[in-house]
């Protein structure tokens, strides 16, 4: 087995150590004892020892009451703090001869194999500026941790940064360490959850956080890095308003299945969020104004100002006053409807322009060593964030347009839309769209769904364009899904265009997007109301549910090479935007990995994608985290454009239909037609409980039924908790077996060699088995699973098992991830402490079930830590 590297080992060690310091403050010795017992138990158990997994079993059997919400805290929390040191670990200052981290050096390198390619270094630089990612946050509700905790947990990170300087005194290292002590101390004496569920505007406001507190640093120094690499590879500088990465975020717009998002609270995030650009800008600003004394100034500046002793500060000071109104403005329209003044700031040019009037001045005299520090990343933000600070996505599910409609059509005696065919809908919908007359009379009084469809158009027409992304749409499956939230938004008054994208996620509708999407750019008119690019969203998380992920991930890449060709034959340009999750079984996966295995043609210089619930915090959390995930995502996205992956052969294509055609029968043969699956899944997971866990504002169902009525991230979250994984590989053990069994084994090998589609998809599952663990999830029948239901879960460790197999025979080796040592001793030192949270969570659940699912107190509070602590140790969890 690999050895952790000594320094990560030391800094586990030492936030081990003090926060036993802390547990024993509060609780005694002899608690922290028990403690120790469960902890050397549970290490002794997973290598063999039936003694240490006796000593395990009796000590969590023996505690007292009073004694499992302490306990489970205290494991909960390692977990944290291990995460912490290993995230800090990955940014920490390099020894002498040590390389750079991959994230570093990928850029860089890639840039310089383009050149020896071949690529003329100015196309480069001009590809390089022009390309379009963005970054898409979502509050899917997998953040368990709360903002508070989060805030502590980076300053620890903070701390730990502080202490890693080989030439401290004594004194200052055992101050660091006593900052340390109380910044965990605060941490363990925080409640980890929630006491009410946070609001859409809460989930807002977190997100604007990660910005205010990670990327504003990030990405200014993002671009440094990325303009020092081009400039030593081509001699070219990156021009100065590229924005390469972008962010949207869907909270406070994504109202599908979730009552909490209305039209006011989409326009309330919309004024919080020009409320916070302005302030953070402000900030900007002010220090830029300190820092500017200069007198020296270029001729087009001192036209402005005129005669000015500090002619760099005139033009901040007038800048800073348009900030201030447009700061005041947005707080008092957040109470009344109050529209803005002429001197609240509108468009990014004004902005950007003094900032850019003073940067040019300031080289054109000789300055630029003071043009190129604090005043260049503030003119990198303002190209990246605008005045907007994120651009809002709106989200609304299909049904809910139509249903409108149909309202509508029968209320103006027309018919009854929902009745109509598709044939039908197009003809009327087209009509309508080139009618110049309002569709609805001033009399017309809509029921509420209808009345709240029709406002939140209403706020997206009022709203500036700059400040919103996408009409997504839930469930969509025909053009008349795009052409109906068109027509609603031309009634509500828009007067400019609006990107509208359907979103296939079954995979029925993801088989129709190429059909769908041809026909509606072949519809008369449709073209002219475009402008600009096409978007299309690939649902991973609900494909993956319906189908299983062997038969998604191919529907998926059919999908997008039908909709690159159907676009490329109707001459518009494509725009994918990535549904994808935090886990496997949503589509999650490492990044670079990942966008390098996309059908060659659906990168093309743009690159859209969700960053979703608790991955915003471990990608974008920290500053020098969030740095080298940018760095990976931009790398990614230009070798997709330039250096696209292969066309997979023919004989590819033919084994992976095999492949998805077995995947998808297994998967439903079990998830849809075994007639025990719905009862054995509510009973051997937490997953009636955790719908009432305070995560997300968004219910945990669409609406009554069985497991297709569960939203993907409950469905996800729960197989986690038990640690059979069984969205993100069921499917595989038949699919991969059946082709080992034909003799494919040689073809399967070229796949994965030369393919990075199947590659991806191999090293994907491959990492979710050897997190995966039989033994674990057999506990969780023992115990909560009533014995005629038994069967089926030993059925499906079974298949586990064959799953494990196939990979294995696949790549040759005699155990998950031997490719990986460093990634398998990750794995094996937490689950020294997830297993005491597995057993503890097992007798939790018995309990809580025993006593009716009773809320509140503390048995429930323990079982919601538990909960939060195998998300915290497994890290991907929904």
């Amino acid at each position: 087995m690999a050895e952790i590297d000594a320094r990560l080992r030391e800094d586990v060690h030492l936030l081990g150590e003090l926060l036993g310091d802390t547990i024993r403050a509060q609780h005694g010795e002899a608690f922290l004892d028990k403690i120790e017992r469960i902890r050397k138990g549970a290490k002794t158990a997973r290598r063999g020892s039936a003694a240490g997994a006796e000593q395990l079993a009796s000590t969590l059997n023996g505690l007292a009451e009073d004694e499992l919400l302490p306990v489970a805290r205290a494991f909960n929390q390692f977990l944290n703090l291990a995460n912490i040191a290993e995230q800090y670990h990955r940014v920490r200052r390099l020894a002498p001869g040590e390389p750079e981290p991959f994230e570093a050096r990928v850029l860089p390198e890639l840039l310089e194999r383009l050149l020896a390619d071949g690529h003329d270094a100015e196309a480069l630089a001009r590809q390089l500026g022009r390309l379009d990612i963005e970054l898409v946050l979502t509050a899917h509700p997998t953040e368990v941790a709360r903002r508070t905790l989060i805030q502590k947990y980076d300053a620890i990170a903070a701390q730990l940064a502080a202490q890693d300087h080989a030439d401290l005194s004594p004194r200052e290292r055992q101050q660091g360490r006593e900052r340390l002590r109380r910044l965990i101390a605060e941490a363990w004496h925080t409640e980890e959850i929630r006491r009410s569920r946070p609001t859409p505007v809460d989930e807002a406001k977190w997100g604007f956080a990660v910005i205010e507190h990670s990327l504003w640093q990030a990405v200014p120094a993002f671009l440094r890095g990325v303009d020092a690499a081009l400039r030593a590879v081509t001699g070219l500088r990156l021009p100065l308003q590229a924005a390469p990465v972008r962010f949207a975020s869907w909270m406070g717009g994504d109202r599908d299945g979730n009552p909490n998002v209305t039209s006011k609270v989409t326009r309330e995030v919309l004024l919080l969020a020009r409320w916070m650009a302005a302030d953070l800008y402000l900030r900007d600003v002010d220090e830029l104004a300190a820092g500017l004394s200069m007198q020296q100034a270029s001729e087009e500046l001192r036209l402005q100002v005129g005669v000015h002793p500090e002619p760099y500060r005139s033009v901040l000071k007038l800048l800073r006053e348009r900030l201030r109104a447009t700061r005041a403005w947005a707080q008092a329209a957040l109470e009344a409807d109050i529209p803005p003044g002429p001197e609240v700031l509108h468009d990014n040019r004004e902005l950007l322009g003094p900032l850019e009037l003073c940067y040019q001045s300031l080289h054109a005299c000789g300055m630029g060593v003071i043009a190129d520090g604090a005043l260049l990343d503030c003119l990198r933000r303002a190209a990246t964030f605008g005045l907007f600070l994120v651009r809002l996505d709106i989200r609304q599910d299909a049904a809910r347009h139509a249903a409108a409609l149909d309202e509508i059509t029968d209320y103006l005696g027309l018919g009854r839309y929902a009745e109509w065919d598709e044939d039908t809908r197009v003809a009327f919908l087209m009509r309508e769209l080139d009618n110049r007359r309002p569709l609805l009379p001033s009399q017309y009084r809509p029921s509420a769904d209808t009345a709240e469809v029709l406002a939140t158009c209403r706020v997206v027409a009022a709203a500036p364009a700059a400040s919103l992304g996408s009409y997504v749409i839930s469930m969509a499956g025909a053009p008349s899904d795009v052409l109906a939230v068109q027509l609603l938004l031309k009634e509500a008054g828009l007067q400019r265009p609006m990107r509208v994208a359907p979103l296939f996620e079954t995979l029925d509708d993801l088989d129709n997007a190429g059909p769908a999407i041809d026909r509606l750019l072949g519809l008369p008119g449709y073209r002219a109301r475009l402008h600009g690019p096409q978007e299309v969203m690939i649902g991973y998380s609900d494909s993956a549910k319906d189908a299983g992920t062997t038969a998604a991930a191919w529907a998926q890449y059919r999908a997008q090479e039908a909709l690159v060709d159907i676009c490329r034959r109707h001459d518009v340009e494509l725009l994918l935007f990535h549904g994808r999750g935090g886990t496997v079984g949503r589509g999650g996966g490492p990044a670079h990995a990942a966008i390098l295995s996309q059908p060659p043609g659906s990168v093309a210089g743009r690159f859209r994608t969700t960053e979703q619930g608790e991955m915003i915090r471990f990608k974008f959390g920290l500053p020098d985290i969030a740095e080298q995930n940018l760095n990976l995502y931009l790398a990614a996205v230009l070798e997709a454009t330039l250096l696209p992956p292969p066309v997979p052969r023919p004989e590819w294509r033919d084994l992976m239909d095999r492949l998805a055609a077995d995947g998808l029968d297994a998967y439903r043969s079990v998830v849809r037609e075994h007639p025990q699956f719905v009862a054995y899944f509510r009973q051997a997971t937490p997953e009636q409980e955790l719908a009432r866990l305070p995560l997300g504002s968004r219910p945990a169902k669409r609406g009554q039924g069985g497991v297709e009525s569960l939203r993907a991230i409950p469905w996800i979250f729960a197989w986690t908790q038990t640690r059979l994984m069984l969205p993100a590989w069921l499917g595989w053990e038949s699919a991969l077996g059946n082709a080992l069994q034909r003799g494919d084994q040689a073809l399967l090998e070229r796949m994965r060699d030369d393919w990075p589609f199947f590659r991806t998809r191999i090293d994907m599952l491959e990492m979710v088995l050897a997190k995966a663990d039989a033994e674990i999830a057999a506990l969780y029948d023992q115990h909560l699973v009533e014995p005629a239901l038994q069967p089926l879960g030993a059925h499906l460790r079974d298949l586990l098992s064959q799953a494990c197999a196939a990979v294995l025979g696949l790549t040759g080796q005699s155990q998950l991830l031997g490719h990986s040592p460093l990634t398998l001793e990750s794995i094996s030192v937490r689950n020294t402490y997830l297993d005491p949270l597995h057993l503890l969570q097992v007798e939790l659940l018995a309990r809580s079930r025993q006593s009716g699912n009773q809320s509140g107190g503390p048995l429930e509070q323990a079982l919601l830590v538990s909960v939060a602590g195998i998300a915290a140790g497994l890290r991907n969890t929904g």
